[in-house]
């Protein structure tokens, strides 16, 4: 369930800083900063994607307008992996739904005869 969200990379001047810009606004026209996990209170999109990235590790801060995020790496972190958890950002499930996992449940036999009737 949910869809991947895109993402393009785009350059920076600066080696310790990642820009990313993706197909959706998180925070309308509105900045979030954050420095760390203790300043992520609440649980909008734009706080989820804060969290995950600075639970990641190897992050010195966070910043969120609109449909661009902003991350300043930690000395000698290169963000591999950011760009994955960001386009993860709405899904829940693998391509190809519950059925792709194995974890889709059998239905029981009372189920199946209800749905026959």
């Amino acid at each position: 369930m949910g869809q991947s969200v895109t993402v393009i990379a785009k350059p920076s001047t600066n080696s310790e800083v990642l820009r990313f810009e993706i197909n959706r606004s998180l925070t309308g026209m509105g900045h979030e900063r954050y420095s760390s996990l203790a300043d992520v209170i609440r649980d909008r999109p734009v706080d989820l994607v804060a969290r995950r990235i600075l639970e990641h590790g190897g992050v010195d801060s966070v910043h969120v307008n609109s449909s661009v995020i902003t991350v300043r790496l930690a000395g000698g972190s290169t963000g591999d992996g950011l760009q994955e958890i960001i386009e993860d950002l709405f899904r829940f499930y693998p391509d190809g739904g519950v059925e792709a996992t194995g974890d889709d449940p059998a239905p029981d036999d009372a189920a199946v005869a209800a749905s026959t009737d």
